[in-house]
């Protein structure tokens, strides 16, 4: 193989819900373009990430949903989109959180991985938690006898760890090819979407254990008509008014904050002044609701 030939590829992130895998895709991307929560169930969309290493290639990293047993239509589509990125990449990347004992949905998705027959790596996540290393052992004999991954790599996403190292490894699976992507590009996320994300992300921080699945958020307005001010309208969504209660808070105190967080997150994303006006807006059983689920983002 000729060394100087660059590789380019799609890398699918897949695991179960908090073991870090949008941690790792922020760290590698070296830009916060997925949320992050200790809620399980946080990522709901396919996310991009583009990473481009000068002389070497390109890699499109596909950061999916966590894999859980879906009670929703909101959850199918959710795991509709963890199996089309698991057929439509060229590598996997098995993320398990190496601080918690293995349980079903462990399982669950080693057989996923080996059923795809794609070639794929195994990360063990969250070892800055483990008090000792020699733990790892263990788990890593466990993964060596279940499957033939063609790595298996301790990381912190948190901490950095190793994380060089995996990404090497990554491209090293990858096939020739040139970079689908400017350079420059981190993400094709929409803007509208990733705001947002943002907002949602503050409602998760706010709300703390009180709504974790209940909400979502819609970019309603976009404007940007003014050069040195871009005007946001966000509508959050729940499904009961005691929820709409929960978030505006009282005296509007508890809504307030969440936008006053979001706002400041999304003008360091736009480098610009932001107006942005969010709403509550209740929508029974909209985790069931087909064109809610579409204007969410949440397709099938």
């Amino acid at each position: 193989m000729n060394e100087n030939k660059l590789k380019c590829g799609y890398v699918a992130l897949i695991g179960r819900p908090n073991a870090g895998k949008s941690t790792l895709l922020n760290y590698l991307v070296g830009e916060k373009i997925a949320i992050v929560s200790d809620k399980p169930q946080t990522t709901r969309h396919k996310i991009k990430g583009i990473v481009t290493i000068p002389n070497k290639g390109q890699i499109v990293f596909v950061d999916t949903p966590g894999i859980h047993k879906p009670g929703y239509l909101l959850n199918r589509r959710m795991m509709t989109a963890v199996q089309d990125a698991i057929l439509s990449v060229d590598l996997l990347v098995l993320i398990r959180d190496a601080s918690v004992s293995t349980g079903n949905g462990d399982r669950f998705v080693l057989n996923l991985v080996k059923e795809s027959q794609k070639p794929s790596i195994l990360v063990l996540n969250k070892v800055d938690k483990l008090k000792n290393k020699v733990s790892l052992l263990p788990l890593i004999e466990f993964y060596s006898k279940e499957h033939d991954f063609k790595e298996i790599i301790p990381i912190s996403a948190l901490k950095g760890f190793q994380v060089d190292i995996l990404l090497n490894r990554i491209i090293e699976y990858l096939p020739e090819g040139e970079p689908i992507f400017d350079p420059d590009e981190l993400t094709d996320q929409p803007l509208k979407l990733m705001v947002a994300e943002i907002v949602r992300e503050k409602v998760l921080e706010e709300t703390r254990d009180e709504l974790p699945y209940v909400t979502a958020v819609i970019t309603e307005r976009f404007d940007e008509s003014d050069p040195n001010l871009t005007k946001i309208y966000c509508a959050i969504i729940v499904e009961k008014q005691s929820q709409k209660r929960i978030i505006i808070g009282k005296n509007g105190r508890k809504i307030k904050n969440i936008g006053t967080k979001a706002r400041l997150e999304i003008e360091k994303l736009l480098g610009k002044h932001v107006y942005l006006e969010l709403f509550v807006k209740v929508v029974e059983n909209w985790r069931n609701l087909e064109y809610k689920l579409d204007e969410i983002g949440i397709t099938e």
